[in-house]
């Protein structure tokens, strides 16, 4: 057993996401829009998953099928959801935002409808279309699909519409920065219960087994495997849980991916087996005031650029040690998937909107110690909000 309190507990279970509202879907779909205009796009399609839930708000569990996928097509006038003849009767539950099609069969004929429904809506004119290929997306699609879109589309060659998705996904509303505080409460308590009863000589497998049950008592609708390990500076942040032991001096280091009401709480937490050192515990609180005073200096109208310089100057000021070097940058946007632009990066001259969700994780490895804390911040008019309880002032230990 060990020292560390848990925190007030959230209602368990929770009841399922609402529903988006009608009115956000309708101003995601006037957005969209809007940005198809400005790059001259006739038609996008989508395949993704999470646009097409973005959009649509349509919620199936085909997803888990690739045979007979579903598509969705937005035009000037129309916004089609596109699944096989199965999907009808989820699609009627309730009102919708979207005009549903049904293909009988399987990929080759959900192409055929994806093309048939654009050559209608687009009617006497040759399409210029984009598609959800590109950067922080990867749709459910085919070399099927894209020959079809291309046969079709201006100038033979379907578009990336990436950039144009991105342009509307990348300011979240305040029901979405909701959610996102509702993942967040998920899967802390879901560390703090699991770290309250951990163990020495216990497997990471075990810990790991703890804290995806928690997380799924506390109300998550979903779980993807997470980042859980113990280590004493042989980190491998991307390995799968194994039969370590839990031993004194090794730190564990957790990256969450439950998601409710499809947004995910991409949320580093860590803990110590044993009494750290004086050091540690000094370096702890360096890391935790270094990471809440960059995030703190966030405001609209920085760039993503500007932000990493301030982390440069808080850096050189506090003086942690070696920054972490395997990636170059020091956070990230959040919303529906793990990781959305922008980067907080040097070379990221994205401007800072009212309404981004960001994730500052600057991370420093140091003699066989990990300290990091991902902070998420929902950036208003009038400053910063922090979507999740911040990090504990002191290192949770297991004794």
């Amino acid at each position: 057993m060990n020292q560390n309190s848990i925190p007030d507990k959230i209602p368990r279970p929770l009841p399922p996401a609402p529903d988006v509202p009608h009115e956000e879907l309708e101003a995601r779909l006037r957005n969209i829009r809007k940005e198809m205009e400005r790059d001259h796009l006739d038609a996008i399609v989508l395949s993704d998953k999470k646009n097409i839930q973005y959009f649509a708000d349509f919620h199936t569990l085909s997803w888990a099928y690739k045979a007979r996928p579903v598509f969705a097509v937005i035009t000037e006038n129309d916004f089609f959801v596109l699944g096989s003849k199965t999907e009808s009767k989820n699609v009627n539950l309730k009102p919708r935002a979207f005009t549903a099609q049904y293909y009988d069969g399987y990929l080759a004929e959900g192409v055929e409808l994806v093309v048939d429904s654009i050559r209608k809506s687009c009617k006497g004119i040759a399409p210029r279309i984009g598609l959800d290929y590109g950067q922080d997306m990867a749709g459910l699609g085919s070399l099927e699909l894209v020959e079809a879109l291309n046969n079709l589309s201006s100038g033979g060659k379907v578009l990336t519409a990436v950039q144009t998705l991105w342009r509307v996904r990348l300011i979240k509303s305040p029901f979405e920065a909701s959610l996102k505080r509702t993942a967040f409460a998920i899967v802390n308590d879901a560390f703090d219960r699991a770290i309250a009863d951990a163990r020495l000589g216990m497997p990471e497998y075990e810990l790991y087994q703890r804290m995806q049950a928690e997380i799924f008592l506390n109300g998550a609708e979903s779980a993807d495997q997470i980042a859980m390990l113990f280590s004493k500076g042989d980190f491998a942040y991307g390995r799968q849980p194994s039969a370590r032991q839990l031993e004194p001096g090794h730190y564990i280091w957790t990256d969450f991916r439950a998601t409710y009401g499809g947004y995910p709480a991409d949320r580093n937490r860590t803990a110590r087996a044993g009494e750290p050192e004086q050091w540690e515990r000094e370096t702890y609180t360096l890391m935790r005031d270094l990471t809440h005073a960059l995030a703190r200096s966030v405001r609209a109208g920085m760039t993503c650029a500007d932000v990493y310089a301030n982390f440069n100057r808080l850096w050189n000021q506090f003086k942690p040690g070696q920054l972490y070097g395997a990636v170059s940058r020091i956070g990230h946007g959040g919303g529906m998937d793990v990781t959305e632009p922008p980067s907080l990066s040097s070379s990221d001259h994205t401007e800072i909107r009212p309404g981004m969700v960001l994730h500052i994780e600057p991370k420093l490895e140091r003699d066989g110690a990990v300290f990091q804390f991902e902070e998420v911040i929902y950036v208003r008019d009038e400053g910063i909000e922090f979507l999740s309880a911040l990090s504990p002032e002191v290192i949770p230990v297991i004794l």
